[in-house]
């Protein structure tokens, strides 16, 4: 049966088929949401249009230069990724439409942007510790940023996956917890002793029983429920801190928590893992995503290389 092409109801009953029918996690169809809602705001109040079969290529066109000079309220443009995660959320939900036998735009008429090519940024041990001492703990938004960085770096959460995280998941005293990362898949990531240390500090600062292992202290508080749900702190403000610190320890690279995810595998297989050991801590589905981290083992192959290969 058709669906309405009412984009609001469309939008809801889409990302329903997503939950239920597609199985995908509640934070990757939470995504969709946004970019599809921000969408859908931009084409009833800017574009004027009510019918998601009025979109053409035109109106596209003017989307995508929406996306490409939008900032958000401290000024910050969209990344190219950024906006491509619209343009692919876009495209999926017309393909859906379709499929429903809706009369819509095409979705191979829809390419993505061209991504941007990014050289992988990581840090070595005496920049990882740097970094880490930057917080101040002795104050409480400081004690949380340090056992974020701890964590972080103990782990190789991705950050999606480090807000995520309730009290309840957590077990300080085995020094493991498990997570679903990435395509629904479940690993087990393990604390060393400093970050269990630095969590079990943290949180036993708090006086609240909200669920969310890190939250915020600034901006509005409005409808605080018992769980504390809205305090939880988001992607974007984990984003900033490591930021914020990695300039406060002026170090030679720009580094994101990501580029702290790099960097935790990088130690790992600089210390002698295995390389499909990492890709297990990691999360990956294959093995290639983690062939990336090659830089490190290609020293080690050079010198067995020369040490074991006959020069005739």
């Amino acid at each position: 049966m058709p669906t309405s092409t009412l984009p609001r109801e469309s939008v809801i009953n889409f990302l329903e088929h997503l939950e239920v029918e597609r199985n995908l996690s509640s934070l990757t169809v939470r995504n969709y949401g946004h970019y599809l809602n921000r969408f859908v705001d931009w084409f009833q109040d800017q574009a004027h249009k009510k019918d998601i079969k009025d979109l053409d290529q035109e109106i596209l066109r003017k989307f995508r230069v929406y996306l490409n000079r939008y900032t958000d309220m401290h000024g910050d443009p969209l990344s190219k990724a950024t906006q491509s995660y619209h343009i692919i959320a876009l495209r999926s939900w017309l393909k859906w439409l379709i499929r429903n036998d809706e009369d819509v735009l095409q979705p191979e008429k829809v390419d993505l942007p061209k991504a941007e090519s990014h050289h992988m940024q990581f840090l070595s041990t005496e920049q990882m510790e740097r970094l880490l001492n930057i917080p101040s703990p002795g104050k409480k938004a400081g004690l949380r940023d340090k056992a974020i960085l701890e964590v972080l770096f103990s782990t190789g959460l991705r950050v999606s996956e480090l807000v995520s995280l309730n009290r309840d998941q957590v077990d300080i005293s085995r020094r493991e917890f498990g997570v679903i990362g990435k395509g629904r898949r479940p690993r087990v990531v393990f604390l060393s002793d400093r970050a269990a240390a630095w969590l079990e500090r943290w949180l036993g600062s708090r006086d609240d029983e909200w669920r969310p292992v890190f939250i915020r202290f600034s901006g509005s508080k409005p409808d605080i429920t018992e769980d504390g749900e809205s305090m939880r702190l988001t992607t974007r403000s984990v984003q900033r801190i490591v930021d914020k610190y990695s300039r406060q320890a002026k170090l030679p690279v720009k580094i994101s928590p990501h580029g702290i995810r790099h960097t935790f595998a990088t130690d790992l297989l600089s210390n002698g893992a295995g390389l499909r050991d990492v890709q297990e801590m990691l999360g990956h589905k294959n093995i290639a995503t983690t062939q990336i981290y090659t830089h490190v083992t290609r020293p080690k192959l050079r010198k067995m290389h020369r040490e074991y290969h006959s020069d005739l």
